[in-house]
């Protein structure tokens, strides 16, 4: 069965390794789309794309992934890296018919949205053990209490301690994780 995906890149921007990611969902029969939420910027660090996001707003990062489902059939699921979590759960949570939400490298309480998450919704969160971003700043915390309130939901933590480990176009990639990263993806996708 094919699904129809709304996918939201991290803090560096729409990268190849983004593209590649949407490619290989693409090239098991699924739409996926890619927002520019930069609209064409990249940054080479995490530093310079954080800067970027401050200078525009955090809310105002979600709010244009927000408005990318605009135009979409409500019957997605929602995906984002990192800083493309937000807008990938706020719309799971808030927008009606949602089909699953993928979340990697980050989640936020389900209290940051008006709404409780949907307890039939489907949804994988994706990250590394280790990585500071995601164990430090409580994002693991809330990953663990989605996933006890919801029905269907499930927490996968890789070995390592990198953020960003699932784009091929950095440093951080780990090829090995994220071929189990995908092969989640597209058994929860089917």
């Amino acid at each position: 069965m094919m699904a129809e995906v709304l996918l939201f890149h991290h803090v560096l921007g729409r990268t190849k390794g983004i593209e590649a990611i949407a490619d290989q969902l693409r090239d098991a029969g699924h739409i996926v789309h890619v927002p520019d939420l930069f609209e064409g910027r990249k940054f080479p660090s995490l530093e310079e794309g954080l800067g970027f996001v401050k200078e525009i707003g955090f809310e105002e990062v979600t709010a244009r992934g927000v408005r990318a489902a605009g135009d979409l059939p409500r019957d997605v699921v929602y995906a984002g890296f990192s800083l493309g979590v937000p807008a990938a759960q706020q719309l799971s949570q808030t927008r009606e018919g949602a089909r699953g939400a993928l979340f990697f490298h980050a989640c936020l309480p389900t209290s940051e949205f008006e709404s409780q998450w949907p307890a039939d919704l489907p949804v994988q969160i994706h990250a590394m053990s280790a990585d500071p971003f995601f164990v430090e700043d409580g994002d693991i915390n809330a990953a663990r209490e989605l996933v006890a309130s919801a029905n269907h939901a499930e927490l996968f933590l890789y070995e390592g301690k990198e953020h960003l480990f699932t784009d091929s176009s950095i440093p951080s990639y780990d090829a090995d994780a994220t071929k189990l990263v995908i092969k989640r993806v597209l058994d929860f996708l089917a």
